[in-house]
């Protein structure tokens, strides 16, 4: 009897070959190469319209740090005055409540939640540690913890307290 050691599979002619079935060194995400073209294929460079770009990048570009910037003053004067605001942040996440609603970020990672996306904001103190939990629960049973760093466990019942008053003041129980 003879065995054989690999694939008994071969690709179908005229199918790409992708996949671990076909390629060891195949990479889930990442795209197959080129397929060489036909030889009665046309090139793209001898084609004789080109067409135009719409816009500059660079007029692009400087317009949106403007846009952002507008849209933030926006929020600003929408900010009612001496309203609570809680904020705690560590090195890699941060947590901010205020009038629009609530904002969590880790890293790079942004959400935001408005007042009536919420049903719950809970906070949890670790009996060892300086890692402070609060976690966004929203109606459709979904929640969003993050951690913060405390400097020390005497931070903890600071922000329980401060946060506390920005719930009461800002989140309506149905």
């Amino acid at each position: 009897m003879e065995q054989r050691i690999g694939s008994s599979s071969k690709p179908v002619e005229g199918e790409p070959v992708t996949g671990a079935g076909f390629d060891p060194a195949f990479i889930p995400g990442l795209t197959a190469p080129l397929r060489a073209e036909p030889e009665d294929a046309k090139p793209a460079a001898e084609s004789e319209e080109q067409p135009e770009p719409a816009e500059e990048p660079e007029a692009a570009a400087a317009a949106a740090p403007a846009e952002a910037e507008a849209e933030e003053a926006e929020d600003e004067d929408e900010a009612p005055e001496g309203g609570p605001v809680f904020e705690a942040a560590d090195r890699r996440a941060k947590f901010v409540a205020d009038h629009r609603g609530v904002r969590l970020s880790l890293d790079e990672e942004n959400c935001e939640f408005r007042w009536d996306e919420i049903a719950a904001v809970e906070t949890e103190s670790p009996r060892f540690g300086k890692r402070f939990t609060i976690t966004v629960h929203t109606p459709d049973r979904r929640w969003y913890p993050i951690e913060i760093e405390a400097t020390a466990r005497a931070r903890f019942k600071e922000w329980e307290d401060q946060l506390d008053a920005v719930l009461d003041s800002y989140f309506e129980e149905a």
